[in-house]
C-alpha cells in the first residue's frame, strides 16, 4: 500500500430499539454540516480496528462491525502536499453505551430517511444508502438463521 496514502475509516452505525432502527450521525465544529463519524487510521492499524477504536474512545460505545458498507477515494492536502486518500466505511451495530458520546461535539440518532436528508455531502448520503443495503441483507440473514 502507498505509504503516502491517507486512510480514513467511517462508522455507519445503527441501533435497534422499540421496533425502530436509528442511525448515528455527527456534527463537527461550528458548521451546520452533518456527517458519518470518521477517523484517521493510524500507522499499523487496520481500518476496522480504527472504527472500533473511534466509537469506543470518542463515543464511549461498544460496537461490532458487521460488514463493509462502502469505499471511496480522492485526494487531500496536508501541510501543502496533495496526497491520495481512501475512505472505508463499515456497517456497525451498537452493543452498549451511547447515552453521552462526549468525544463528538454534537450527535443524533435518526431514523434512516431523516439521517439521509441531514447528511451534508453526496458521498456521505451514498455511504449511508449502501450501509442500509448491507443492513437489510444482514437482517434477512439473521431472520433466516433464527428459523
Amino acid at each position: 500500500m502507498d505509504k503516502n496514502l491517507v486512510l480514513i475509516s467511517g462508522a455507519v452505525l445503527f441501533k435497534e430499539g422499540r421496533g425502530k432502527t436509528r442511525w448515528f450521525i455527527i456534527q463537527q465544529g461550528d458548521e451546520d454540516k452533518w456527517e458519518i463519524a470518521k477517523v484517521f487510521v493510524r500507522k499499523g492499524e487496520s481500518s476496522v480496528r480504527a472504527a472500533l477504536r473511534m466509537m469506543g474512545e470518542q463515543g464511549g460505545m461498544t460496537t461490532k462491525v458487521l460488514e463493509e458498507a462502502g469505499r471511496s477515494g480522492g485526494v487531500t492536502t496536508i501541510n501543502g502536499k496533495t496526497l491520495p486518500q481512501r475512505h472505508l466505511y463499515y456497517l456497525m451495530i451498537l452493543q452498549s453505551g451511547a447515552k453521552e458520546a462526549i468525544g463528538f461535539p454534537s450527535f443524533q440518532w435518526l431514523e434512516y430517511a431523516k439521517a439521509v436528508r441531514k447528511l451534508s455531502s453526496k458521498r456521505e448520503r451514498m455511504m449511508l444508502r449502501q450501509g442500509m443495503e448491507e443492513f437489510r441483507k444482514w437482517k434477512k440473514t439473521r431472520k433466516s438463521n433464527k428459523t
